[in-house]
């Protein structure tokens, strides 16, 4: 059973995300915390999604995530739609931003294809902070296959937003 997001009152999304801030509890802002986690990647309460999970490596300053992609995401035949590894990329590579305590979005990213991805095999994604500038944070990421080949990697830039002004305008639609 997946695990439940805190339940924060709704009169004070601001202080209660600032409860929040770690990169390994999960999402620290008080939007995400206020939702059920609909995230196609990460969510527990999408349906559809890929219910990926991913922990933070403190030695490292990383975040990793094992899976096997289901068959449902094929691309060519036994292998990985490129769409679907471009979003497990981003993911990850957004994971990274917990480690500042900031909310960023995704303003470009570059994937390379290196090998085909499989489908229903053991795989491993890691990302990590390249550059910190100010709202620009560069973060990497790559799949690996079982012997630790490089399969896709993906270099991303994501800005900063405040999350002040999220939460505030975002707290109306929390669930109940």
């Amino acid at each position: 059973m997946p695990k439940r997001a805190t339940k924060l009152p709704t009169e004070a999304p601001v202080k209660a995300a600032k409860r929040l801030r770690s990169p390994s509890a999960g999402h620290s802002t008080a939007y995400v915390s206020l939702q059920k986690n609909r995230c196609f990647v990460c969510g527990p309460y999408n349906a559809d999604g890929m219910h990926l999970k991913f922990t933070f490596d403190a030695k490292r300053q990383r975040y990793v995530c094992r899976l096997r992609v289901p068959d449902r995401f094929v691309g060519p035949p036994g292998h990985c739609h490129g769409g679907i590894i471009a979003t497990i990329l981003d993911e990850a590579m957004g994971k990274v931003n917990k480690i500042r305590n900031v909310i960023a979005l995704t303003k470009e990213m570059k994937v390379e294809y290196v090998r085909p991805v499989p489908l229903g095999k053991p795989l491993r994604v890691e990302s990590w902070e390249k550059t910190v500038a100010g709202r620009a944070h560069v973060n990497v990421a790559e799949i690996y296959d079982r012997n630790g080949e490089v399969l896709a990697r993906s270099e991303g830039l994501f800005i900063a937003i405040d999350p002040e002004k999220i939460a505030k305008m975002f707290a109306k639609f929390a669930d109940g």
